[in-house]
């Protein structure tokens, strides 16, 4: 039961942050998305793997341009250390 309120309270804590102004999310944002692996994880052993799929979608959704900028800056970040 604690986990699905720590569930919600993260969602509120994504919406709030999302209404504020650009130069103020950055460090929420960033608080929100190292905590989310941890949520999804612990729903997927409390309540199953529907769950934490449901929670990586949401979460996928609600953080899909900051995890494309990662995504392209660690494929950046990688080929350079191939010597591309």
């Amino acid at each position: 039961m604690i986990l699905l309120a720590l569930v919600c309270l993260w969602a509120l804590a994504a919406t709030v942050t999302a209404f504020l102004p650009m130069r103020w999310q950055m460090a929420p944002g960033l608080l929100l998305m190292a905590a989310a692996p941890v949520l999804i994880v612990a729903l997927g052993v409390v309540y199953g793997g529907w769950a934490a799929a449901a929670a990586t979608a949401g979460f996928v959704s609600m953080f899909r341009r900051p995890l494309g900028y990662l995504a392209l800056k660690l494929a950046r970040w990688f080929g350079q250390r191939r010597g591309r």
